[in-house]
């Protein structure tokens, strides 16, 4: 009884997982966003006798929109709540997943970790040609001069890609704004080192002041601390899956209804932009 109670009355500390690539779902996969995330976050941050909230990132990136939104909430949540936030990288924190990082007041990563990779990506592809092979007619319709900008089926237009490098460019900036407002003088390498859209492995991402230290969840943890008790914080399955027992794949289901709409959703959309690693 007197352990049960001790326990009731220990100190916590929160750990949310971030596994995978920010954005909305792709097939097979699950995506962060921060609708996904807020019920997470929101409870983790509602921890009871909270010391502080720590944030497990295993992610490439993904959306630059999605990693600042959930950047921001973890910022706003931290500051309501007065409680520290610690991230730890664990295989690859990169991109868009390194931006989420660094929303926390330390980060810290493995030797063996992926870090970094500040930069922006778009791809895409050219079929101009390929239709015609097959006396298949492309027919577009479109207002605006802009609207088709970088059609997969039309061919490459120089002064479109002198726009998405633009468009590159400005969210490159933001990233860079978003790394030194929060690394600040931490950061040791020279610009053209740290953004140039490279990645380190953690020893290295420590010595250019990308994270700020070497160490693994658990043992930080412990050390920091040593009586406070991990809350692991994961969000409630849903309906479905806790009655089939986790057999059948929501997503999946989901998925497999909706292939159609994101099929039709990924041809409007020939070049994506993202906060995402390449390897």
């Amino acid at each position: 009884m007197g352990k049960k109670f001790a326990r009731s009355r220990a100190e916590h500390v929160a750990v949310v997982r971030l596994d995978g690539q920010i954005g909305a779902a792709s097939m097979g996969r699950h995506g962060i966003t921060t609708d996904t995330l807020e019920p997470v976050l929101k409870k983790a941050f509602d921890t009871d006798r909270l010391r502080a909230v720590v944030v497990v990132i295993n992610s490439p990136g993904g959306s630059p929109a999605q990693s600042e939104y959930i950047a921001e909430r973890i910022r706003q949540l931290s500051a309501e709540k007065g409680v520290p936030v610690l991230a730890f990288c664990e295989d690859v924190a990169a991109s868009g997943g390194y931006w989420v990082a660094c929303a926390a007041d330390e980060i810290f990563a493995a030797n063996t970790s992926i870090v970094g990779s500040i930069g922006v990506v778009s791809s895409g592809f050219g079929c101009s040609e390929l239709l015609g092979r097959f006396g298949v007619q492309r027919r577009l319709y479109a207002t605006g001069d802009n609207k088709a900008r970088l059609d997969t089926f039309l061919p490459e237009n120089p002064e479109d890609v002198e726009w998405i490098k633009g468009l590159q460019a400005q969210l490159h900036e933001a990233f860079i704004a978003w790394v030194r407002q929060r690394r600040g003088k931490k950061l040791t390498g020279s610009d053209g080192e740290l953004f140039n859209g490279d990645v380190w492995v953690g020893r290295r991402a420590a010595e250019l002041g990308l994270v700020d230290g070497i160490g693994v969840m658990r043992s930080v943890v412990a050390e920091r601390y040593p009586d406070a008790e991990i809350v692991n914080v994961e969000a409630p399955r849903p309906l479905i899956a806790r009655l089939v027992g986790d057999q059948v794949s929501v997503s999946g289901l989901a998925e497999s209804v909706t292939s159609g709409m994101v099929a039709a959703f990924d041809r409007a959309q020939p070049v994506r932009t993202a906060f995402l690693h390449r390897d």
